[in-house]
């Protein structure tokens, strides 16, 4: 494999990762299945044997281990497959735990290939792609205060047939101190993978449109070559009025504000920025149920302060103002239309198309 959609063509039916839980947590291949050769323990047990014993016992032990965790597997969960299916396996570095499973597959009769250089070639590609690549299209940045529902909008873009990069989406987390969404976020390595497939599937010929973020999201970090690529591309500003966008945070962000203490936890960590009466303020909002109120007094004393700080640092890559009187269903398709509209008008004078086939 030398990049990253080699992958997509092969026909391969099903990707099995042979690591142990743990290690696919932390990352794999996108699309495969966690198959383990060894568990986190059995893994644990074989190489203390290695260090304290002797390798011949380790990899005694190791592949009768093996071999009963691959007969589990295609007994349980490969059962179904036919003699037509064919599989990819890997491991870490493409040695011992797929080329144990690839063989008993084979001899099976199933037309099984194994990832050369296994999660490490893997992931040696996804690094290539994100610290130095980026992404391989020109980008347009979708900018906009806290509440004026950029990754609504950004939905509705792709639904035109625009490219987009959700970032927020690949990182599950809306960007903000409010911003966890259900579900855990991936790690660093595994969200860096699911960006670098993201930007190897998209037309080079073609802008794509990103909301803009900052360098962190949650606890994830933006690769370098994609905040790079962020901070320097052309952006384009929604202008909502801090009402409405209040009123639909208070909407969108329904599942923090059903979240008992959730709230009130992440004011008081605003804590060290604000003073201390502001804070009890807030405190009471929240604990009145004032959702709307709050996300006003949020946005006036703390968000919109510090986007203003941000984008004073990018204002020469403002290409224009798009003004969203509401942010209702029909509001948000109108702002969709007009950012169309004004992305096509940045790269008119280049000649790139919007659409395939445009």
């Amino acid at each position: 494999m030398t990049a990253l959609p080699d992958l997509g063509p092969a026909g391969f039916d099903t990707i099995i990762d042979a690591r142990s839980p743990s290690e696919f947590a932390e990352d794999h291949l996108p699309g495969a299945i966690n198959l383990p050769v060894l568990d986190d323990a059995q893994r644990a047990e074989v190489g203390t044997i290695y260090k304290q014993v002797s390798p011949f016992q380790a990899r005694k032990i190791g592949g009768a281990l093996a071999a009963a965790n691959v007969a589990r597997h295609v007994a349980g969960p490969l059962a179904d497959r036919d003699g037509g299916w064919r599989p990819l396996v890997y491991c870490w570095r493409g040695g011992q735990r797929s080329g144990a499973f690839s063989t008993i597959l084979a001899q099976i009769g199933w037309r099984t290939s194994r990832l050369e250089g296994g999660w490490k070639s893997w992931r040696a590609l996804v690094l290539r792609q994100v610290q130095d690549l980026g992404p391989p299209c020109p980008l347009v940045v979708l900018d906009g205060n806290t509440g004026s529902a950029k990754t609504e909008i950004l939905q509705r873009l792709a639904l035109r047939g625009l490219q987009v990069i959700d970032l927020e989406g690949l990182a599950n987390h809306r960007g903000s101190l409010f911003g966890a969404m259900p579900g855990r976020q991936p790690s660093q390595k595994l969200f860096e993978s699911r960006l670098a497939v993201t930007l190897a599937g998209l037309d080079p010929s073609r802008p794509a449109v990103v909301e803009a973020e900052s360098s962190r999201i949650g606890d994830l970090s933006v690769p370098k070559a994609v905040w790079q690529a962020l901070c320097a591309a052309p952006r384009l500003r929604l202008q909502v009025p801090l009402a409405e966008r209040a009123r639909y945070t208070s909407r969108a962000y329904a599942d923090a504000v059903a979240e008992p203490g959730r709230v009130e936890a992440t004011v008081a960590r605003l804590a060290p920025l604000h003073p201390a009466e502001q804070i009890e303020a807030w405190r009471g909002m929240a604990d009145r149920g004032q959702w709307a109120a709050l996300a006003e007094g949020l946005m006036r004393e703390h968000y919109d302060p510090r986007y203003e700080k941000s984008r004073a640092r990018h204002g020469e890559n403002e290409r224009g103002v798009i003004p969203v009187a509401d942010l209702s269903h029909a509001g948000l398709d109108t702002a969709a239309a007009r950012i169309e509209a004004a992305v096509e008008r940045l790269h008119q004078d280049s000649g790139l198309p919007l659409r395939p086939g445009a």
